[in-house]
């Protein structure tokens, strides 16, 4: 486990554990998860706006990209866009999980997971209206 700092209520920092699991996943592992991944420009269109704002939803946490290859740029995994628009949940569900310590390239790999206990992966979940559960797990993880 890794020791991460997270400010508690209070206002002090207070330490808590990281599962390492979640968080050292290789490109490998990742690019097998994830089955198709768009560059930035065919995000933008497909979200119908520039590469600067898809450039700032990454950053702001409101979609997630990672580098799927080595030695490769980052791509944002297509099933987080649906309809011209971020799916509906994500953004709540990469802020928690932020707040709690991991990177994108770990909360991907979470999304992208199959889960018999939802069934499926949280990213489906999502995808077909059925975030409640997945909101509900990622913050017991994110705390």
């Amino acid at each position: 486990m890794v020791r991460a700092a997270r400010a508690s209520s209070g206002g002090m920092a207070e330490l808590g554990n990281v599962d390492t699991a979640h968080t050292s996943i290789s490109s490998h592992d990742l690019d097998t998860l994830v089955d198709e991944w768009l560059d930035w420009s065919e995000t933008a269109a497909r979200l119908h706006v520039s590469v600067s704002k898809v450039r700032q939803l990454i950053r702001e946490h409101q979609l997630a990209a990672a580098v799927p290859v080595e030695g490769r740029g980052q791509k944002v995994p297509s099933a987080l866009v649906m309809d011209g628009q971020v799916v509906k949940g994500v953004p709540g569900v990469l802020t928690v999980l932020h707040d709690g310590g991991y990177d994108d390239r770990a909360i991907l790999a979470w999304l992208f997971t199959p889960d018999d206990s939802l069934p499926g992966r949280p990213i489906d979940a999502l995808r077909e209206n059925r975030g409640s559960e997945v909101k509900r797990r990622a913050q017991a993880m994110a705390f």
